[in-house]
């Protein structure tokens, strides 16, 4: 079956850095959109930043210019750069693989902790 693996996760302060790697099946990360959502406590699921297979990006206005998604079509691993991280960038981080249009299924990983705090 198709797996996601997150790592990179852990405690930074304010104004620090983390990369997130999420390591996915050969069978379907050449074929899908690779994305990170991330679900603070209290509140709802948000997308974070999503790249498609051909490497076009696309950001929540609340990271932009902060974060920034890559891939690597060879180690089927896509990662997220978080800069500048602030408090409210306390979420659980989870990687998402979504076929759609041309596939209609998706795929989570189980999620990461990202906690920024002084």
């Amino acid at each position: 079956q198709v797996q996601l693996v997150e790592s990179g996760g852990g405690l930074v302060q304010p104004g620090g850095s983390l990369r997130l790697s999420c390591a996915a099946s050969e069978s379907i990360f050449r074929d899908y959109i690779m994305g990170w959502w991330r679900q603070a406590p209290g509140l709802q699921r948000e997308l974070v930043a999503d790249i498609t297979t051909g490497g076009i990006t696309n950001y929540a206005m609340s990271v932009k210019g902060r974060f920034t998604i890559s891939r690597d079509n060879v180690k089927n691993t896509v990662y997220l750069q978080m800069n500048i991280l602030e408090p409210e960038d306390t979420a659980v981080y989870y990687c998402v693989a979504d076929g759609r249009p041309n596939v209609p299924k998706d795929y989570w990983g189980h999620g990461i902790q990202v906690t920024v705090s002084s």
